[in-house]
């Protein structure tokens, strides 16, 4: 369930943001949840990190490499070093 969320922030800066959200076809209320949702993912050490696993996996996944694979990858890897 959602909850409510009281700010007050400048009247020009409100116009404005009612001005871009309108051109996006959104309200302003979804564009400051995804300000937010964006805010806490840049800042949420744990999130980015969960992104990142998601996106090597996807990458892995692509060129076919299975879980068996990775640690005969990482040995070749660590004798070239």
């Amino acid at each position: 369930m959602s909850r409510q969320m009281i700010i007050r922030i400048d009247p020009d800066l409100k116009s404005r943001v009612e001005n871009c959200a309108r051109a996006e076809g959104k309200n302003v209320s979804l564009v400051v949840r995804e300000l937010l949702e964006d805010y806490v993912v840049n800042r949420d050490i744990s999130g980015y990190i969960d992104d990142l696993w998601r996106r090597i996996g996807s990458r892995i996944k692509e060129q076919g490499i299975s879980a068996g694979d990775i640690t005969g990858i990482i040995k070749q890897i660590r004798s070239e070093e």
